[in-house]
């Protein structure tokens, strides 16, 4: 059975649920659900295993808050053996509009904490990623803010959407690989 690491990345207590910055962990909830797991609380993270299609996803959302996530990451992938290709980052991205998704093989932190710490420990930026566009609607300096605040309740209904559209790139990466999924996925726009 061929191995994957599926990584939400977010903050761990209730302060920080239903922020943006938590989108990973949301997404994993929402995979997890799919596929009648669930979650235990295990080696810096809670950790869900999904058996599908001759697959295994382990799907790891960190207790090691943003800033550490990477700790988390190759702890996971040296435990199970899994190589870096078939590891998956879940993150928040500002960069992107609240209406597109953008899954990669590799590329930049973009200055996220997150992915920044998943590069140190990792010893590479060649891991692929999935990246929920957020939107960059916020004054200057203020992005900390921004997300780490709620999504509006305008915003709703989008964001379930594209957790759901999330959930399907994620199976099809597994089933399917990179090169497939983002063919499919990184064109098209999510809209109400």
């Amino acid at each position: 059975m061929g191995k994957f690491l599926i990584a939400g990345l977010g903050n761990i207590g209730p302060e920080y649920a239903g922020t943006r910055h938590n989108i990973g962990f949301d997404i994993l909830d929402a995979l997890i659900q799919k596929h009648h797991s669930g979650f235990v609380v295990s080696r810096l993270g809670d950790l869900a295993e999904i058996r599908w299609k001759t697959k295994i996803m382990y799907c790891i959302k960190p207790s090691t808050y943003m800033n550490l996530s990477g700790k988390a990451v190759k702890y996971w992938m040296d435990k199970e053996k899994i190589p870096i290709e078939r590891v998956l980052i879940v993150v928040d991205d500002v960069a992107l509009p609240l209406s597109r998704i953008r899954l990669r093989p590799s590329g930049s932190t973009s200055g996220h904490n997150g992915l920044f710490s998943v590069q140190q420990e990792l010893g590479s930026d060649a891991y692929p990623r999935l990246r929920f566009g957020v939107g960059n609607d916020f004054p200057r300096g203020m992005q900390v803010d921004y997300v780490l605040g709620k999504w509006l309740q305008t915003e709703i209904p989008l964001v379930r959407l594209k957790v759901e559209k999330s959930v399907e790139i994620i199976e099809c990466f597994v089933n399917l690989g990179i090169e497939r999924t983002m063919n499919q996925y990184n064109k098209i726009e999510i809209t109400l």
